[in-house]
């Protein structure tokens, strides 16, 4: 399989669900806003989201691929499909009772997550009541990476990455239809995450059924399978997972801070997904699978060879991500956002977390890229230890940056970058270290090559973008029609710097 060809269909499928996200956002902001209901929604969205990108996307994935990938290649087909039967219904066990208990531990939940909230009983109240709402969605969207898991191990990344837009067109539907019957109306998108759940597990199961790997019931715990997954799952929650607790924990920060503080961090870090999922998400849905192949192959320079490839991906696609989103702030938030309720003071302050998310892109991105560097290797101990040093390492951010240093909202963001960098160069330590990561040459020429072409398309769009005035005055198909043109003369800048510079596509194929 071309590796390059697979990125393109799994980065095509995502933008769909990236540009519906920004659409799903729009329609959220300009009918809710940001303030004590929005506020109260995102917080409860987020802990089931966060319990998502632990489990389902995180340590389930991170710990059933590799696995799944040595059945593939050296067990029976039978004894391949036992496995899928029982990890599935073990998962689904598992997810039941905790679906359960977190329903009723709802009010005990949101006061440990967003203890700022009980000084204010309605924002309290209406969070707990979409908690319980929305817990379920993890049963949901377990199972659906579950099934992700599967198509792509068998190299059908397409529809996985497709399923998230079901999610956003639940979103949209519901806000722009059903809100007005729902008492306060800010219910209807509890709601809508119930309902896109259940659409994307749905989409999944013709696909699994195409490859003959639609799950069965077997429960059977003690299955070595099973067993090992179980292993790799405990540590790898924090080993490949720590960005999403620093989010949490940022979310316990933030909800201290003034009203409106979690809601701009949420629409920046909605346009910092943007890259984060296009490129990182992307990079890493494929490069597992294959790191998984080549360590069964006992091949360590594919391995190796692997990990350069991604990493040299990574630079060329996120610098010029960073630096766009940075320069662009203004542009892009006026464009997504500024309708409706969210006003021009919401526009100033997320474009201060968007910045300051902005300077730990290459960070966020770069672990998702490391950590399947050990996690395909089965190997968790070294991500682990790595993950509680950047985790506690953030946490002092945000204590200085908040308490210390009067940044606020964007000190919690910058953080959150900031940690992630560290993150990523310990991670790269440690393969270097252990010669599991051996770069080929050229990485210096290469990473030059790369700041000088990033620096003349940000130089370009300084000027090309206009005073921030314009943006906040004109229609918004007007801004429409200005960001698309502003992003199409960024990509042709960049890239055509690159060509100059002597990169060629071919330089990127891999087989």
């Amino acid at each position: 399989m071309n590796l390059l060809r697979a990125l393109a269909t799994v980065s095509g499928m995502t933008l769909v669900s990236r540009i519906l996200g920004f659409v799903r956002d729009a329609v959220i902001a300009a009918t809710f806003g940001a303030g004590l209901a929005t506020d109260a929604f995102f917080v409860a969205f987020r802990i089931p989201n966060l319990l998502r990108r632990l489990f389902a996307e995180g340590a389930f994935s991170q710990a059933f691929v590799p696995i799944l990938g040595e059945y593939k290649a050296r067990q029976s087909a039978e004894e391949t499909r036992r496995l899928v039967d029982r990890v599935a219904t073990v998962l689904l066990v598992a997810l039941a009772v905790a679906v359960a208990l977190g329903i009723a531990a709802a009010v005990l939940i949101v006061y440990v997550t967003a203890p700022g909230f009980a000084a204010n009983p309605e924002k309290f109240g209406l969070t707990v009541e979409m908690l319980r709402i929305v817990f379920p969605y993890i049963l949901l969207i377990s199972l659906v990476s579950l099934a992700a898991g599967i198509l792509n191990t068998w190299g059908r990344f397409a529809a996985p990455a497709f399923t998230p837009t079901l999610l956003n067109v639940a979103f949209i539907v519901a806000a722009l239809v059903f809100a007005p019957y729902f008492d306060p109306p800010i219910l209807v998108l509890a709601w809508a995450v119930l309902a896109g759940g259940v659409l994307q597990l749905a989409f999944q199961v013709p696909f699994l059924a195409r490859i003959g790997m639609l799950p069965r019931p077997a429960f059977a715990p003690r299955d070595p399978g099973v067993q090992r997954m179980l292993l790799l799952m405990g540590p790898a929650l924090l080993g490949v997972s720590a960005g999403q607790i620093n989010l949490l924990l940022n979310t316990i920060f933030a909800s201290r801070l003034q009203t409106g503080s979690v809601s701009w961090l949420y629409y920046a870090d909605r346009l910092m997904e943007f890259p984060t999922g296009l490129l990182g998400a992307a990079l890493g849905t494929i490069l597992l699978p294959s790191l998984a192949r080549a360590h069964a192959a006992r091949s360590s320079d594919e391995y190796s060879g692997l990990l350069d490839w991604g990493l040299r991906l990574t630079f060329v696609l996120t610098v010029p991500a960073a630096a766009a989103l940075a320069v662009l702030a203004t542009p892009l938030i006026a464009t997504l956002f500024l309708h409706g309720e969210f006003g021009a003071r919401d526009l100033a302050m997320t474009r201060q977390a968007l910045i300051a998310y902005a300077i730990g892109l290459l960070g966020l991105i770069l672990v998702r890229i490391l950590a399947p560097g050990f996690y395909g290797r089965q190997e968790v101990k070294t991500p682990v230890k790595i993950a509680f040093v950047a985790v506690a390492a953030t946490q002092v951010m945000n204590v200085l940056f908040t308490l210390v240093l009067p940044l606020a909202h964007a000190g919690l963001a910058a953080a959150i970058g900031l940690g992630a960098c560290l993150n990523a160069a310990l991670l790269y330590r440690a393969l270097r270290a252990r010669e599991i990561f051996r770069p080929l040459p050229g990485w210096g020429a290469f990473l030059l090559k790369v700041a000088c072409a990033a620096v003349v398309m940000a130089v370009v769009l300084v000027f090309a973008a206009g005073p921030a005035e314009w943006w906040m005055d004109a229609d918004w198909r007007v801004r429409a029609a200005a960001l698309t043109g502003l992003v199409a003369l960024g990509a042709v800048v960049y890239f055509g710097a690159l060509w100059m510079l002597g990169f060629r596509t071919r330089d990127f194929v891999r087989p």
